[in-house]
C-alpha cells in the first residue's frame, strides 16, 4: 500500500472494509520484498495481517 503518512514498524493500524475491521501491530514491513523497520510518506510497503484483506480496504495509524 502507498502510504500517505509515516510509518514504523510496532505502530497500531486499523484495518476497515466490508464487513471487516480489526486492529493489529505491525510486527514487520517490507519495501520492494526488503525488511525495513520505518517507512515514509509516500512509500509503497506491505506488512502481513491477521485476517484476510481485500484490495481497496483502508488502513489507518492508531
Amino acid at each position: 500500500m502507498k502510504l500517505e503518512d509515516s510509518l514504523n514498524v510496532g505502530d497500531t493500524v486499523r484495518i476497515e472494509g466490508g464487513a471487516v475491521g480489526f486492529t493489529q501491530y505491525v510486527d514487520s514491513m517490507q519495501i520492494e520484498h526488503e525488511p525495513v523497520t520505518a517507512a515514509k510518506k509516500g512509500d509503497e510497503v506491505g506488512f502481513k495481517v491477521k485476517q484476510k484483506v481485500r484490495e481497496g480496504y483502508r488502513v489507518f495509524k492508531v
